[in-house]
């Protein structure tokens, strides 16, 4: 009986632990904003906040025409925008765009939008006078199909792996995106003019996490 207990122990800790998930999750913050200029529009002052909430670190940023808080991981970008003007104001999605690490452009998907449909038009969000909208950004190019299935790259490669040998590399590997910095250029229509904010995130550091 000893025995056969003892072998249940042993089966346990050889597939219970070679399942554990490790990977990087990474510090990204609100490193600045571009603001548009020279058009019809008072934007005020510009503010940048951060906020932890529940153990998730945002960043918000406030003018006078929007707020928008944000949240970024190595999968998505998450964000709240609310329309501080008394009139609606559209998110022209054909315009926005997602720049990655090595300054290359991409054009996006939010939600709602059908991977099939990635690289078609894709209508305006509306936003009514102080209203609020969330949503998630993720570059179009970096979703593809394989055997019928729909996958996704990572934004930030968090070299997520369940072999404990190669979770020894992640370390390592996960520097290499420190400083790195990510940008999503989104324009607002406001009173009819496509003003293009450009936010930019900069990776800080990180921590390896085990599921």
């Amino acid at each position: 009986m000893k025995k056969f207990i003892l072998s249940l122990f042993t089966i346990f800790l050889i597939f219970g632990f070679s399942g554990c998930v490790s990977y990087a999750q990474y510090n990204v913050s609100l490193e600045s904003v571009e603001v548009p200029k020279n058009n019809k529009q008072t934007f005020g002052k510009q503010v940048i906040v951060k906020s932890d909430e529940k153990g998730k670190t945002k960043y918000i940023f406030k003018d006078n025409m929007i707020e928008i808080t944000w949240l970024v991981t190595s999968s998505n970008i998450y964000f709240n925008l609310k329309n501080k003007t008394n009139n609606s104001i559209k998110i022209i999605w054909d315009e926005a765009v997602f720049i990655d690490q090595d300054g290359q452009s991409h054009s996006v998907i939010h939600t709602g939008t059908k991977y099939s449909d990635r690289n078609n038009l894709k209508p305006p969000t509306i936003i009514a006078r102080n209203a609020k909208v969330s949503d998630i950004i993720f570059p179009s190019d970096y979703v593809y199909s394989r055997s019928g299935q729909w996958k996704k790259l990572d934004l930030i490669k968090n070299y997520r792996t369940s072999s404990p040998k190669f979770a020894k590399d992640i370390p390592e590997l996960a520097k290499k995106e420190i400083n790195k910095i990510i940008q999503v250029l989104l324009p607002i229509k406001i009173e009819g003019i496509i003003n293009e904010y450009i936010f930019v995130f900069r990776i800080n550091d990180f921590k390896i996490v085990k599921d």
